[in-house]
């Protein structure tokens, strides 16, 4: 599948990429001492079969990002700087509810760069890791703190969480790991 060329014509994108990543729940937050962390809130205009279209406020800045599922994991991603005011009234009253809010950690490990996830408000308790790769079939190391992979259960998309967040899900977050790695 791929992203019909109008759908780039709405933005005045600073860039279209493709995106391959795999998640991972997280069994420690013993990870050392992040490169950078940063207050992510973010918010869905939509969300539908294979594509979304986000909001997302980092500090003080604001970013528009349409989401569409490519082959396997590759997902294309166009992102667009937006004005502070619309994007702030975007995510307080056109978003789907309730919004993901979390911290995100830059960890640095085997000549890799991952993103890890401290989700508080509607999905508080999840943590969830990100690597980014350059193709599916890409090798790296794992960390110790990285627990089961779950980059194949929809249920983990920010997408998916601000619909059903994590704290709907009746489960303990150390009993979802358990379930995960007994699968």
């Amino acid at each position: 599948m791929t992203v019909p060329p109008f759908i780039f014509a709405l933005f005045d994108y600073d860039f279209a990429m493709i995106e391959i990543e795999r998640k991972f729940l997280v069994r420690h937050t013993n990870w050392g001492q992040p490169e950078s962390s940063r207050r992510i809130e973010q918010g869905y205009l939509f969300i539908a079969e294979g594509r979304s279209m986000r909001v997302r406020r980092t500090g003080e800045a604001y970013e528009m990002t349409l989401k569409v599922q490519g082959e396997g994991l590759m997902r294309h991603e166009i992102n667009t700087d937006i004005d502070a005011a619309q994007g702030q009234k975007i995510l307080d009253e056109l978003c789907v509810e309730p919004p993901i809010q979390k911290t995100r950690h830059v960890i640095a490990f085997a000549g890799k760069t991952w993103e890890v996830d401290v989700f508080d408000g509607a999905n508080d308790g999840l943590i969830m890791a990100e690597i980014e790769l350059s193709s599916e079939d890409e090798q790296f190391d794992l960390p110790d703190w990285i627990g089961p992979e779950v980059t194949d259960d929809d249920r983990f998309f920010n997408s998916a969480l601000s619909s059903h967040p994590f704290q709907d899900w009746g489960v303990s977050y150390d009993d979802l790991i358990a379930s995960k790695e007994a699968a």
